[in-house]
C-alpha cells in the first residue's frame, strides 16, 4: 500500500515500500508537457528535459551525472509527454541517498551552459529529422495533428525548427521558473525504503524549494472541422497508416470500458485485427490498436504497416472490425480480454520503478491513486452491454480519421472507404 504526504511547500510525496525488493526507484513527476506550450514555445519542455541532462553545478559535465548512478550500477533517464515530464532513477537500496541527490541536483542546480544549449538545439533537431525519415513514427504525429488540429495535443512533443530556433537560454530558465513548481510535482519513491525516511530524506532536499508562482494552465480542446484524411507521398516499401477515433479523457468513468473494448480489438495477437488482419488475410506484419487518455480529450487509433496495393482492402477489413465491435461481445472472449487486461497490468507491478510510476503518475494527473486491487475490481465489473452501448458511442463513420504515408497518390477512392 502506497502513503502521501503533502510537504510544507505543497510538494507531494508518495512511497510505496517493498521489504522483499533490494532496488529503489525515484521519480519526480512535473505537471508540464507540450501541451502547456504555445505555438512559439513549442519544444520548450522537451528542451528543458534534455538540458537538465548535461551539467550542474556538482557535476560540471554529463557524464558525470551518468557515472555517478552507472558507478553504482544504477538506471537514469527522463522523459517529455504532451501533459508531464519526469525524471527518474533506479538504484540497489543502499544508494537511494544518491539518487535523489543526482535528481534534486538536476533540476535545481543545471548550468544551462550556452554551448550545451546550442550542442542540444542541434540534437534535437536531428532527433526531429529522425522522426520524419521514420513512416511509422511520422504516421503516428499526422494522426494527432489530424485528431486534435491547431491544438497542442496535435504538435509533436519535439517542437518545429522553428520553435526550437527561437528559444533562447532567458526563455528556457524563464520557463523552467514558472512552471517546474513544488505544488505542480510529485515525488513518487518505491522500493526497500520506509516512508518516514523518505519523507526526511525529500524535506532535507528540498528545503529550498519555495516557488509559489500560479498553476499552470492549459488551453481545452474544442471539436472544430477538419480533414479525415491525410496523404503523405512517400518512396516506401510499405504504406503505413494510422486509422483513429476521438476517444475519452483520463477522468471519464467509461475509460476502463474503452480500455477493454480496445484489448479486444487490437492488443495482442489474439486480438480480433490480428487474428484477421495478419493471421487470416495475411495483409500485415505488423497491426494494433491503442488509447491515449488525456485530461479533457482521448483516442483510440489502430496502426498497421501493408502493402501499397493492399491498403484499400486492408482498410475495409479494419471496417469490418469496427463494425464488429457493436454486436454484443461473446463472454469466452470478454473474459479473455478481462485476464489479458488484468494479468499484465500485475506483472507490470513486480518492480520498484513500475510501481513508482503507477503511483506518481495517477497522483499528478488525476490526484487519486486507484490501487491495483481497484483496478481489477473496475474491470471485473464491466459488462458486455456496457461495450456494445460504449461502441457505438465512439464508433461513428464521421469521426473517423485515416492517416497516410507511403506510395499513395489518390486520395478520393480511400475516403470513400471511411464507413462503419
Amino acid at each position: 500500500m502506497h502513503q502521501l504526504t503533502t510537504l510544507d511547500n505543497g510538494l507531494r510525496l508518495v512511497t510505496t515500500t517493498m521489504p522483499h525488493t533490494r532496488s529503489v526507484s525515484v521519480y519526480f513527476f512535473i505537471g508540464i508537457g507540450s501541451r502547456y506550450e504555445t505555438d512559439q514555445q513549442a519544444g520548450i519542455s522537451h528542451f528543458i528535459e534534455h538540458l537538465n541532462f548535461k551539467g550542474t553545478l556538482k557535476r560540471p559535465t554529463a557524464k558525470e551525472i551518468s557515472a555517478a548512478i552507472e558507478g553504482v550500477g544504477g538506471f537514469l533517464n527522463g522523459g517529455t509527454d504532451k501533459e508531464l515530464t519526469i525524471y527518474w532513477c533506479r538504484v540497489a537500496q543502499p544508494h537511494f541517498h544518491l539518487a535523489l541527490d543526482v535528481l534534486v541536483d538536476m533540476l535545481f542546480n543545471s548550468r544551462f551552459d550556452p554551448e550545451d544549449i546550442e550542442r542540444e538545439r542541434q540534437v534535437i533537431i536531428e532527433e526531429i529529422n529522425r522522426s520524419k525519415d521514420s513512416p511509422g513514427q511520422q504516421v503516428n504525429m499526422i494522426i494527432d495533428e489530424l485528431l486534435w488540429p491547431g491544438h497542442p495535443l496535435g504538435r509533436d512533443i519535439a517542437g518545429n525548427k522553428e520553435s526550437l530556433t527561437g528559444i533562447t537560454r532567458d526563455t528556457m530558465l524563464d520557463y523552467l521558473n514558472s512552471k517546474y513548481l513544488p505544488e505542480n510535482t510529485v515525488v513518487a519513491i518505491a522500493g526497500n525504503i520506509e516512508h518516514q525516511e523518505a519523507i526526511s530524506t525529500v524535506v532535507q532536499a528540498t528545503a529550498n524549494w519555495t516557488n509559489q508562482q500560479p498553476h499552470p494552465e492549459y488551453s481545452t480542446y474544442q471539436e472544430q472541422p477538419n480533414p479525415r484524411l491525410r496523404i503523405e507521398e512517400k518512396a516506401t516499401e510499405q504504406v503505413h497508416l494510422c486509422l483513429a477515433l476521438p476517444g475519452l479523457a483520463l477522468l471519464h468513468p467509461k475509460r476502463f470500458a474503452l480500455d477493454l473494448l480496445n484489448v479486444i480489438l487490437g492488443e495482442g495477437m489474439s486480438s480480433r485485427l490480428f487474428t484477421e488482419i495478419r493471421d487470416k488475410l495475411g495483409l500485415a506484419y505488423s497491426i494494433h490498436s491503442y488509447t491515449d487518455h488525456f485530461l479533457d480529450s482521448g483516442s483510440m487509433t489502430i496502426y498497421a504497416g501493408v502493402e501499397s496495393k493492399n491498403l484499400p482492402v486492408t482498410i475495409k477489413a479494419i471496417m469490418e472490425q469496427l463494425a464488429l465491435l457493436k454486436e454484443p461481445i461473446p463472454e469466452h472472449e470478454l473474459a479473455k480480454a478481462k485476464e489479458l487486461s488484468k494479468g499484465r497490468m500485475l506483472l507490470r507491478m513486480e518492480d520498484s520503478r513500475s510501481i513508482a510510476s503507477w503511483t506518481g503518475g495517477q497522483e499528478l494527473l488525476t490526484r487519486r491513486i486507484l490501487t491495483v486491487e481497484e483496478v481489477v475490481a473496475i474491470i471485473d465489473a464491466i459488462t458486455a452491454a456496457e461495450l456494445k452501448e460504449l461502441a457505438e458511442d465512439i464508433l461513428v463513420s464521421s469521426q473517423l480519421r485515416l492517416a497516410v504515408v507511403g506510395p499513395v497518390t489518390d486520395e478520393e477512392p480511400i475516403e470513400g472507404l471511411l464507413k462503419i
